[in-house]
């Protein structure tokens, strides 16, 4: 007889472990279904971690190098050494893995390895790689398998010399030509990974600009930061094509996006990050039911239940944002519900944050939405060239800008370019949490000298206007 659970979780990426954890702390009697030999998913396997662990060390690298001597430290020129680097960001990675094996087992989770998949409801059938299948009987069945990598037709990613984020975690050494199709956030974070460590990146984005989705302004700054630290930008522009050469090289075809001759391009890497896609493969929705949008994405309701009862999604593969936290936050908020609380989650304080140097993160509605809406809003900015600690830190590129109604003052978005922007917004999210203004913001006092000070000068600056521009 299968093993009876209140609920079972497929996929144990932060969504799915999140909301495992919560539904066990609520008294669940819980299972997670795990296709990897590890937990935690592409986040804590191969993106979020792994990349976060490389940005720093290439940061340290690139700020040894050139940073140290206008501070008075003066040191050889740093010798890379990539192996260990990788190693350190293998350590990373296994030590994330694993905290959430300690987690579940704190927590009296059970796990079972192998593909899931849903073959009625109130079951979940586990494929393993070698041996017999198991079934689960459950009450409820929260599908969190997340997202992989989008491709482009006609590129065939090998993972050697074509990559995906997952290849382009894993070189063996640094290419001398990158190029990087796709502007978004995982091109610009790994592009600027390689440049560091003494690549040419070449970055090719079909649309107009960088950062699609984010602030058209913080977008344009950012691409002239990244152009001062030598990454170029064929924008408006599309790859038709790869053709490997003898030699293992590579030669592109790249034409406008709104079509015209093509031009080549010599590459020893490309990296190919034009977004991702709803992983469902291998579960069985069309079998038991569950509907999909025209994106593939799982449709879901109010309470994150697809259109078959009991059975409920969460993270990348429904409509969203494909964040780590905002799928945390939906895994805590169903995990909530099936035990007969209240979950909610507010899409409009969800930040995000480029974690390039400088930073970027934003929260809320970008100037272009609010434009688009017809919302009469006012703008308070202020750089962080006029901070004290900014400047102490040689950190002065950016600026910090909010964006709040000019009736009720209430903080709408918030966008900052900088040292420690990921950091930063939060203060901004837990005031648009609390339907904030910006007044409550300037008149909360901040520790001098921080950068931090620029958030609330920028909100002074809705005001009666700021104290140090």
């Amino acid at each position: 007889m299968a093993e009876q659970f209140d609920l079972t979780v497929i996929g144990s990426g932060p969504g799915g472990y999140v909301c495992a954890i919560r539904a066990a702390q609520l008294g669940l009697k819980v299972a997670v279904v795990e296709k990897w030999p590890t937990l935690g998913g592409t986040c804590l396997n191969i993106g979020c971690i792994p990349s976060k662990a490389l940005l720093h060390a290439s940061e340290l690298f690139e700020e040894a190098g050139h940073g140290f001597k206008s501070l008075g430290i003066d040191i050889p020129a740093p010798q890379l050494n990539l192996p260990q680097m990788m190693t350190h960001k293998s350590e990373t990675v296994a030590s994330n893995v694993g905290g959430v094996d300690y987690l579940f087992k704190k927590n009296k989770i059970t796990v079972f390895r192998g593909i899931g998949s849903i073959p009625a409801v109130g079951k979940v059938l586990v494929t393993p790689q070698t041996g017999a299948q198991t079934e689960i009987a459950t009450k409820s069945t929260v599908i969190a398998s997340g997202s992989v990598s989008a491709s482009l037709p006609g590129i065939e990613i090998d993972e050697r010399s074509i990559v995906s984020s997952t290849g382009a975690l894993a070189l063996e050494q640094v290419p001398a030509r990158m190029v990087v199709i796709g502007a978004g956030v995982i091109g610009l974070e790994l592009g600027s990974v390689w440049q560091r460590l003494g690549a040419k990146v070449t970055v090719v984005e079909y649309l107009d600009r960088i950062l699609p989705g984010m602030d058209s302004e913080v977008a344009r700054q950012f691409q002239r930061m990244l152009q001062k630290q030598d990454i170029e930008f064929r924008l408006s522009s599309k790859v038709a094509g790869i053709d490997k050469q003898e030699d293992g090289s590579l030669k592109l075809r790249v034409e406008p996006a709104k079509g015209g001759e093509a031009e080549t391009m010599d590459a020893d890497i490309v990296l190919v990050a034009v977004g991702r896609k709803p992983y469902t493969d291998g579960l069985g929705l069309d079998i038991v039911g569950v509907g999909l949008d025209e994106r593939g994405r799982v449709r879901v309701d109010n309470h994150y239940q697809t259109s078959v009862d009991g059975i409920y999604a969460i993270g990348d593969v429904i409509a969203g944002p494909m964040l780590a936290h905002k799928a945390e936050d939906e895994g805590i908020a169903v995990a909530e519900i099936l035990a007969g609380q209240a979950g909610h989650v507010n899409y409009k304080a969800i930040p995000a944050v480029v974690y390039t140097n400088p930073e970027v993160a934003s929260v809320g509605k970008t100037e272009d939405e609010l434009k688009a809406e017809g919302v009469n809003y006012k703008i308070g900015k202020f750089p962080f060239t006029a901070n004290g600690r900014a400047k102490a830190m040689l950190a002065t590129q950016g600026f910090v800008k909010i964006l709040a109604d000019v009736e009720t003052d209430r903080i709408l978005g918030a966008h900052i370019i900088g040292k420690n922007a990921g950091e930063m917004i939060h203060e901004l999210v837990v005031a648009m949490e609390f339907s904030g203004a910006a007044e409550d913001v300037a008149r909360t006092t901040h520790a001098h000298p921080t950068l931090s000070e620029a958030v609330r000068e920028a909100a002074l600056a809705l005001g009666d206007g700021a104290i140090h521009i």
